[in-house]
């Protein structure tokens, strides 16, 4: 059986949605159940959009966020429900450390869907449709694509955003500082350099008015001490007080998610298990690459559940 003294959960954060992906937990009644409880907190069908779609209604951002959150918590209430161990610490990417700090009861499920929901809203309204720009950059490692955001950026604004895994980095500003990022990215040795089908250019500092609002929101927001270390992505700390989760929150906005940092904090900390704890494999490929000697699984469904529980990954 897998140890809470090495296990370490990650959720997933925006862009891992998809239709039908809490599927592989139909046996356990507290996914749907939570799904529920998420649409009626917030008078938004959540259960039907991870059920049924449209995607175009699930891939708008005021909608993904709270449908991530909601969903991470389902997961975590899955792997509970099934006898899963604590974690000895938590973390998530983006969006997903919301989830990480439902699950360590440092906030509420009915205070942090309501949350997400505004961090959205004030994410989509600080940057006018068609404005901002976001772009995966595969093949050079940080240090190349910070040089390249330097030099792409001209008058404008483009920063390394997602420091995800060696050799995947995420890039974010105006649109057109975004491409020009994309095109000198290739012609410096770049395998692939794509944009991303997000309207928002998060982590940048044209988040900065999101930032602010957020800030003011989270005044009145209840927040308590984690019963569980969460690494938060823009400092890769584990804070202990409201104030101090609530200013990693905020900072979070505006600054790189330094995922690779993070992975490697929560080794650091003896974590031998790495568990993604929404549905899908977006984090646990990335966690492979960041900590090769780690155990680093995802659970999709109830049987990745089962068979981690039961020592048999």
């Amino acid at each position: 059986m897998v140890d809470n003294k090495t296990l370490a959960l990650v959720f997933a954060g925006q862009g891992s949605q998809s239709i039908g992906m809490m599927a592989g937990f139909a046996d356990l009644p507290v996914v749907e159940e939570t799904l529920k409880e998420a649409s009626d907190i917030l008078n938004v069908d959540i259960l039907g959009m991870l059920t049924s779609g449209p995607d175009t209604a699930l891939a708008q951002t005021v909608n993904t966020q709270p449908v991530m959150l909601a969903a991470g918590v389902a997961t975590f209430r899955a792997w509970t429900a099934l006898g899963g161990p604590a974690a000895a610490c938590y973390a998530g990417h983006s969006l997903g450390e919301y989830s990480a700090l439902v699950a360590a009861g440092a906030l509420k499920f009915e205070d942090a869907l309501p949350l997400v929901r505004f961090r959205a809203e004030s994410m989509q309204a600080a940057v006018p449709e068609g404005t901002g720009g976001i772009a995966a950059v595969l093949g050079l490692d940080e240090a190349a694509v910070q040089s390249v955001c330097a030099d792409a950026a001209q008058t404008e604004v483009l920063e390394a955003v997602n420091l995800n895994s060696p050799g995947q980095t995420v890039i974010a500003g105006h649109r057109t500082a975004v491409e020009r990022g994309m095109a000198l990215a290739k012609e410096r040795g770049a395998k692939r350099a794509l944009m991303l089908p997000m309207s928002v250019p998060s982590h940048c500092a044209l988040m900065k008015p999101a930032a602010d609002k957020l800030e003011a929101y989270l005044r009145n927001v209840p927040f308590a001490t984690p019963r569980v270390p969460v690494i938060q992505n823009a400092d890769v700390q584990a804070f202990a007080t409201p104030e101090d989760i609530k200013a990693a929150l905020v900072r979070q906005l505006y600054r790189p998610v330094r995922w690779i940092e993070t992975v490697q904090a929560l080794a650091g900390r003896g974590a031998t298990v790495v568990a993604e704890c929404v549905p899908g494999k977006v984090l646990t490929g990335l966690n492979k690459r960041i900590v090769s000697d780690a155990q680093c699984v995802a659970l999709a469904d109830s049987a990745a559940m089962r068979a981690l529980i039961e020592g048999a990954q």
